[in-house]
């Protein structure tokens, strides 16, 4: 059943006094806080690399973004993505806006590879794939922050 279904909780969701990443002030797990985005990743991730960039205000739709945000949202993807693809090697990446769950503007991003597990078919998080062995999330995260500092667009 989807959130939606319940329509208090999911008005509480779309205007924010419900919304997780509101309540709690802002998103889990964040690997880096930049302008108008926070990114996160974790080490549960089903593809190595794979991050999200939750939008700091309130908003559910690009559409509710004034342009000035929308830049801003669109640069922050532009200078993470090129970081991850570059920390990781990753031959592709593939972009995802939902909100079903979360209400709350946010991208995944999800580099994409030769031979890996969704090669030729959609990423499914929920399968029980882990890309990272013991500890190589954190030095993940180290080399994804220092590319993110180098990154020129």
């Amino acid at each position: 059943m989807s959130k939606w279904s319940d329509r208090s909780e999911w008005e509480g969701l779309l205007n924010g006094e419900a919304c997780p990443i509101c309540r709690d002030g802002k998103p889990t797990n964040i690997v880096s806080e930049l302008q108008a985005c926070y990114l996160v990743a974790g080490e549960e991730a089903v593809l190595k690399g794979s991050c999200a960039l939750f939008f700091k205000r309130h908003v559910v739709e690009l559409h509710d973004l004034t342009a000035d945000e929308a830049s801003a949202f669109i640069g922050e993807v532009q200078r993470v993505s090129k970081a991850v693809l570059e920390a990781t090697g990753a031959v592709k990446m593939n972009y995802e806006i939902h909100g079903n769950t979360i209400p709350h503007l946010h991208m995944h991003l999800f580099p994409r590879y030769e031979g890996d597990p969704f090669e030729n078919r959609p990423i499914d998080p929920r399968l029980p794939v882990r890309a990272y062995a013991p500890g190589e999330f954190a030095d993940y995260v180290e080399k994804l922050r220092s590319h993110l500092r180098n990154v020129r667009l």
